[in-house]
């Protein structure tokens, strides 16, 4: 009797290690909390932008790793290039931004 409660201890213990390690992020994956906290973010950004009436025509792709927002697509000036990485910047949350827009 004695062995069985050791040897459940050790699975559970096991169990417990197991589940916390799977849901930590590392250098190239998220954990669940960050993709939906990234997700978030990305929604907020394209609404700032969607806003920003000199912007809102353009082709703007937002994308959010690690609170890291990547800005791609085509706008008509480099104006309009650094307003959107400037609305980019203000959102709450954002911790960098990487503006690969081009003007077209």
């Amino acid at each position: 009797m004695l062995k069985l409660q050791r040897i459940l201890r050790l699975l559970v213990c096991a169990g417990l290690v197991t589940t916390s390690f799977g849901c930590a992020s590392t250098r190239t994956h998220e954990s669940p909390g960050e993709y939906v906290d990234n997700t978030v973010i990305t929604t907020k950004v394209k609404a700032a932008i969607f806003n920003e009436s000199s912007l809102k025509t353009m082709q703007i792709s937002v994308k959010t790793y690690k609170d890291e927002v990547q800005l791609s697509g085509f706008v008509d000036s480099a104006e309009s290039v650094a307003k959107a990485g400037e609305i980019a910047r203000r959102v709450p949350g954002v911790g960098s931004v990487k503006n690969n827009l081009l003007v077209k």
